[in-house]
């Protein structure tokens, strides 16, 4: 297998900055570093397996996950704040193609059937490259996007045939949280208009190999926050009305409160189980049939550290 040797960069054509909705217009190759604080090589926090997404998305040995530092949101309440923050050092590892590829490959080799690319959204030049670099391999891996949707559709169409599954979030209807929480008062719209261009993509029906691994389709995400349930069922009405019923959703029960927000009247505790119960009330209600919930002990489930070299599990990634 060939491997470019250069770093992948943004479009040499048009140097300033517009990958995402932010549109910050960066000279990123000239140095500057624009909202999401990011260069032009790989900027990467941990390559490992990952067992703890949606079964059909880990399969049955757990998916070969990419996390890319920094992030075109800043929510208050991230669980990867150790990694998306734009102010301030990440924990983070500068490397190459070759090298990111290895690592890859490693996970492969244990058996992973796909490679997960997290919070690309500010990086998808390095994406690209990422892709270019393993889908000439036997058997090819299937690429997903874990998105926070803050994306625009011009580079959504520029992943069409590239991106086998979109696993984007849905995080906000209510624009005073998305600005107050996520310092994005365009969420909603700009999050609405990236879902309908994956469901053009990608339809409603997921595609499974032998073992029950996804190859594609597009998977809904949906963190319930405290306080914020009417918020919650917006995403859902939203889902319901422009796209379908039959799109798999995730509602996630796995908020936990950071110290960023310890303070916070809502996002300082977690979630009661009355209210996200009352978010399920409303998936019912609107008939949604395909997806998955969680437990309200998942919090103690999905924390990652990633100040180790596997933020999940056991130290790994490095050394291999």
């Amino acid at each position: 297998m060939q491997h470019s040797p250069q770093p992948p960069t943004p479009d040499t054509q048009h140097p300033s900055c517009l990958l995402c909705p932010r549109a910050c217009g960066a000279d990123r190759l000239g140095g500057a570093l624009g909202y999401c604080r990011t260069g032009p090589g790989l900027s990467i926090a941990a390559i490992c397996l990952h067992r703890g997404e949606e079964p059909p998305v880990s399969g049955p040995c757990g998916i070969a996950n990419v996390f890319f530092t920094r992030c075109n949101l800043q929510c208050l309440y991230c669980q990867n704040h150790q990694i998306s923050r734009t102010r301030g050092p990440v924990i983070e590892h500068r490397l190459d193609v070759p090298e990111a590829v290895r690592h890859i490959e490693r996970l492969l080799g244990q058996g992973a059937r796909a490679v997960g690319f997290v919070s690309p959204s500010h990086v998808v030049p390095q994406m690209k490259a990422l892709i270019a670099a393993l889908a000439g391999r036997t058997p090819r891996p299937a690429f997903v996007m874990n998105t926070n949707a803050y994306d625009t559709v011009e580079t959504l169409a520029s992943l069409e045939g590239l991106i086998d599954v979109y696993l984007p979030d849905l995080k906000y209807m209510d624009p005073a949280l998305a600005a107050r929480w996520s310092d994005a008062p365009d969420y909603p719209a700009v999050a609405a208009k990236a879902l309908i261009e994956m469901h053009r993509q990608k339809g409603t029906r997921l595609e499974l190999d032998d073992a029950g691994a996804i190859r594609s389709g597009l998977i809904i995400r949906h963190l319930v926050l405290p306080g914020a349930v009417e918020n919650s069922k917006a995403c859902l009405r939203w889902i319901a009305d422009h796209l379908s019923t039959d799109v798999h959703v995730s509602l996630m029960a796995q908020y936990r409160p950071t110290p960023a927000v310890a303070a916070d009247t809502d996002l300082g505790r977690r979630l009661r189980p009355d209210e996200y119960q009352a978010v399920l009330d409303e998936l019912e209600a609107l008939g949604f049939y395909r997806g998955w919930t969680q437990a309200l002990d998942s919090p103690d489930t999905y924390q990652p550290d990633f100040a180790k070299s596997h933020p999940f599990e056991v130290d790994e990634w490095m050394g291999g």
